[in-house]
């Protein structure tokens, strides 16, 4: 299975707890189920302006993944339908956009997978400069999350995770051993154990917890 497969299949969620980096929870997709895994191509705009994403397009290696920074001016549609017709023949994966985009049904109907801060009808301009290719940083969460060129990363409907070049492998692993993990933890809630045993939770710190008489009707409802 491809790297970029095998991302997808994992998830962000386990991807985080492995290691990746969250590039903030106010991150999501423009339509359900739009989820990618690809190697980043980092893009900063001018405030208000969309041209540094043209330029992107316009040269991405073919399944790559733009992550847009937008200097903190997020009310603009960076994205719109034009652009996302554009990346989809370009053969672009996907595109992080930490700030809003517009014509989201018709971005949707390219099936572009596309990952926003929100909706702007606002249209940017076109000729402020910016830069492509150079390391961004998204600050919404703490600590900061740079992204550089050749990171992974990957989106779902859980959100965005970046995974640093150096560290793709021992994070896949470490994802991988959770994924399976948790597994078994399903496995075995289906054969009637509690989250509480199988997470070595203590119950007794919430107020209200009625304790042996919980266990001896669980113990009932098994015996039945």
């Amino acid at each position: 299975m491809a790297l970029a497969d095998t991302l997808t299949a994992i998830g962000t969620a386990a991807l985080t707890r492995s290691g990746a980096r969250p590039l903030g929870s106010h991150l999501f997709p423009v339509w359900p189920g739009a989820a990618f895994a690809a190697a980043a191509l980092p893009v900063r705009c001018a405030p208000g302006d969309n041209l540094a994403v043209h330029v992107a397009v316009a040269q991405a290696p073919r399944e790559s993944a733009l992550v847009v920074d937008v200097s903190g001016e997020p009310e603009y549609g960076y994205v719109d339908e034009i652009l996302a017709v554009a990346a989809r023949l370009r053969g672009v994966s996907g595109i992080v956009v930490d700030g809003c985009v517009r014509d989201v049904a018709a971005i949707a109907r390219t099936g572009l997978p596309v990952v926003s801060a929100g909706v702007s009808v606002r249209e940017p301009g076109h000729d402020a400069g910016g830069a492509v290719g150079r390391e961004i940083v998204f600050t919404a969460d703490h600590p900061p999350a740079p992204v550089r060129r050749g990171d992974w990363i990957v989106a779902d409907d859980d959100g965005v995770v970046c995974l640093p070049r150096g560290r793709v492998t021992q994070i896949v692993a470490a994802a991988v051993e959770s994924v399976s993990h948790d597994q078994e933890v399903l496995d075995a809630l289906c054969s009637g154990k509690s989250t509480l045993d199988l997470l070595n939770l203590d119950p007794s710190r919430v107020a209200g917890w009625e304790g042996a008489a919980v266990s001896a009707a669980r113990s009932a409802e098994r015996a039945g």
